[in-house]
């Protein structure tokens, strides 16, 4: 976390480094609190939650912030992902799937930062912006611990014995393709296809996250980068892993915050034009004027927009990618940029299909999965295409 000051308890035994602004635990049952974290940043769920954590606490200056830092060996803090990013009561093979590819991520984001070259440029023009958000974005720390890279709340969030055993159980084991370890994304509920990732960051195509239905029925998925075939797609309700839960499977991978979304496999979200022109003025900091048309440009292969284009009574822009458009059209984040757009007497109605980028494991279809005897291996192979499980130490 940031903030103009840092609030923090220290319970048990811990040594300090006064110079280095760091706090070391001296057992295994010592631990730090910070006061009002932010959590969902951004997003519907945004809120703040006193978090405590294993590991070390140093503290740095960041211009006018403070920064938080927590110093944590790899597999504790995977503990605290998988319990973080769903519920500990989730099935057996969906925490050892998620440890696995919860691994591998971190694991990939540390390895590329190393070697990174810099940025790949974005643009940003007046007819244009297009942008992203991804690891390169944290320069004091490898990575964040909200959602922009992957829920990390420490010990806030009880994890079971059962989420040990997931961790033991595949301990050292990632994803990798040929010599690369997978850059393995999740998101949680992909709508029933699988996005790309080349179409929601850097425009590079990985062989392992290519399009395919949430489903193993051998149905084809067509091609969702036609504009009749998303809208005939979003607009009906194909069969899939994530289409149809019931609110057991859905308390095994939802915190009780997340839980507050009611559906998000189809969705509509309504706005007058007023209201829409407002929020896109305060979201992009542009003023379009009265929007007087959203139209898709492209759509990547889950029906993703990742090129928009705005239309005011001011203004006309272009706008993407994934995530960019979802800001821009929400007080805080659209579910997904899969979404139809109907024009109605008084606005815009938008229909849409799934939560989050869809790239990689879907969480809620995973979940789906794990109950119906799949194991961790079979997930996971079927949300990363020939990509293989080893184990690295």
């Amino acid at each position: 976390m940031s903030a103009p000051e840092i609030q923090y308890e220290l319970h048990g035994s811990f040594e300090s480094d006064a110079e280095e602004a760091e706090f070391r635990p001296l057992s295994s049952d010592s631990y730090f609190t910070l006061k009002d974290v932010t959590i969902g940043v951004d997003f519907h769920w945004q809120r703040k939650e006193n978090q405590s954590f294993l590991g070390k606490l140093k503290l740095k200056k960041s211009g006018d912030l403070t920064l938080a830092l927590n110093i944590v060996p790899v597999e504790d803090y995977l503990t605290s992902v998988i319990s973080s990013e769903m519920s500990a009561d989730a099935s057996l093979e969906l925490l050892k799937a998620h440890a696995v590819i919860s691994r591998s991520w971190v694991l990939a984001q540390i390895c590329h930062k190393a070697s990174a070259s810099g940025h790949v440029d974005m643009l940003d023009t007046p007819e244009e912006r297009v942008k992203w958000y991804d690891h390169d974005d944290h320069v004091d720390f490898d990575v964040c611990a909200d959602d922009h890279c992957q829920r990390y709340q420490g010990i806030t969030r009880a994890s079971r014995a059962q989420v040990r055993s997931a961790i033991l159980s595949t301990w050292g084991e990632v994803l990798m393709h040929g010599d690369e370890l997978c850059d393995a994304r999740f998101s949680k509920c992909c709508g029933g296809a699988f996005e790309e990732f080349q179409y929601c960051w850097e425009p590079r195509r990985h062989d392992y996250l290519v399009a395919a239905r949430d489903a193993v029925d051998g149905a084809p998925l067509p091609d969702l980068t036609v504009e009749a075939n998303a809208r005939e797609w979003i607009l009906g309700r194909p069969d899939a892993f994530c289409s149809d839960v019931d609110e057991s499977i859905l308390a095994q991978v939802l915190n009780n915050y997340d839980r507050e979304t009611v559906d998000f496999y189809r969705w509509i979200v309504d706005y007058d034009v007023d209201e829409l022109s407002e929020i896109v003025r305060e979201r992009s900091g542009i003023d379009f004027g009265e929007i007087r048309d959203l139209v898709p440009l492209a759509r990547g292969t889950s029906g993703r927009i990742y090129r928009l284009k705005i239309v005011g009574s001011k203004r006309t822009m272009i706008v993407g990618k994934e995530l960019e458009i979802r800001k821009w059209l929400s007080r805080s984040h659209l579910y997904s940029s899969a979404f139809m757009v109907e024009r109605t007497l008084h606005g815009f109605r938008l229909h849409g299909a799934g939560w989050g980028h869809g790239v990689g494991l879907c969480q809620i279809g995973a979940a789906v999965m794990g109950e119906r005897g799949f194991n961790y291996r079979q997930i996971l192979s079927h949300y990363f295409k020939d990509a293989e499980i080893r184990s690295i130490y």
